[in-house]
């Protein structure tokens, strides 16, 4: 791998998919952010809405009113070429990403230029990697996917967790996730687009497997464990079947301090039974109304791309993730917790990746990587000094 000399492009971070409801979040943490002198645009589809944007940030940061615009259409593939060869890296926000994603990847894979997302769709994130990591790994690009709440407190957690275990040793960890907060009609569009695909999904994972290198002597697996009562937690472990155990497999597979034989397991902790049992079938009916097309399109039409919870329902929205690890006889619980999970802290999570990217003393690394691969300790410093807590709940 050579890293491409990207230094003397325009642009530092481009923001693209600035104008949808995360990305007018990340847009606006940037404005409060982004250290002095960094050089960063705003780009999209629509330019009139750029322009509005830009006004209202302006208002806030009168810095602002000098932030360039790029148009480019998440189809363009020459527009999208040309944004990626003018800056060092891209963040984007324009889902489902099994839809419009492609072009961008490709596009900044072969200009060398890092590259930072949102998704948490496993099909896109395995595509991507059958598709352009090589060419990504050959130009020094670092192609880093789930740079929001899928996956980034627990693929940063299990991490952390893992510096505070033992080296050298099986480690064992389970994950329990609980938060309180509501959703917008992008992550609604990219949950009914992975919901609607299990086979197509089925297949580019196991074309992955075919194609990726396992790690040599060591063992990694992320099953979908069984449910279970957590007494260090307190709550019943509901299996979730989300994209964070795949990105800490990934990890784990990537870093040798994740020992010889790793295992994680990931769930929804839920204080009462009954509502576990609730949600599990809930979850079931999501997943088989999305394969017949008219339930799947009335229920996407709940919720516009765009729209999402309200300032005051965010302000009330937070997030926990407890880690209940073991390893070479030491047992630990830790915890990332924040705000509202899926917009304001997943701003902060996608700004403050492209910002790490962008100025972090990082590893050398290029192709498709994990935050914790690809950033490690470097963000999870910068996420806890924007106000995400990292911390030791109990050792023994």
């Amino acid at each position: 791998m050579r890293r491409q000399d990207t230094s003397g492009r325009a642009y530092d971070l481009v923001l693209y998919g600035a104008t949808g409801f995360a990305g007018a979040l990340t847009a606006a943490y940037l404005a409060e952010h982004a250290p002095e002198g960094c050089r960063w645009a705003l780009a999209g589809r629509n330019l009139t809405k750029l322009e509005q944007l830009r006004d209202r940030l302006a208002k806030l940061h009168p810095a602002c009113a000098e932030v360039p615009l790029l148009r480019a259409d998440s189809g363009d593939r020459e527009a999208l070429r040309a944004l990626a060869a003018d800056t060092r890296v891209v963040a984007t926000t324009v889902g489902p990403y099994l839809l419009h994603g492609e072009p961008l990847v490709a596009a900044c894979a072969a200009a060398g230029t890092d590259y930072v997302d949102l998704t948490g769709e496993p099909e896109f994130i395995d595509r991507m990697y059958l598709r352009h990591d090589a060419t990504a790994r050959t130009s020094g690009a670092r192609l880093v996917h789930a740079g929001g709440f899928d996956s980034v407190p627990h693929d940063l957690g299990v991490l952390y967790t893992v510096g505070l275990l033992p080296e050298g040793v099986p480690l064992r960890i389970d994950g329990f996730v609980r938060s309180n907060a509501t959703f917008s009609g992008g992550t609604l569009a990219s949950a009914l687009t992975v919901a609607s695909r299990p086979v197509a999904m089925a297949r580019a994972a196991r074309e992955r497997q075919r194609a990726e290198p396992r790690p040599a002597g060591r063992t990694i697996r992320a099953p979908f464990g069984p449910p279970l009562r957590s007494g260090e937690t307190g709550t019943w472990g509901v299996p979730l079947p989300t994209l964070d155990p795949q990105i800490i497999a990934r990890s784990a597979a990537a870093l040798d301090r994740y020992g010889p034989d790793f295992r994680y397991r990931h769930y929804a902790g839920v204080r009462r039974l009954p509502i576990a049992v609730g949600g599990a079938l809930g979850a079931g009916a999501l997943c088989a109304l999305a394969q017949v097309p008219p339930a799947r399109r009335w229920l996407s039409g709940r919720l516009e791309p765009g729209d999402g919870p309200s300032p005051e329902r965010r302000a009330r929205s937070w997030f926990t993730v407890r880690f209940v690890a073991s390893g070479g006889g030491k047992r630990l619980i830790t915890e990332v917790s924040g705000g509202d999970p899926g917009y304001d802290e997943t701003a902060k999570m996608l700004a403050e990746s492209a910002l790490s990217l962008a100025f972090d003393d990082l590893p050398e690394t290029s192709g498709q990587v994990t935050t914790a691969v690809a950033m490690g300790e470097a963000l999870t410093a910068r996420l806890q000094q924007a106000g995400i807590v990292f911390r030791v709940v109990r050792e023994q």
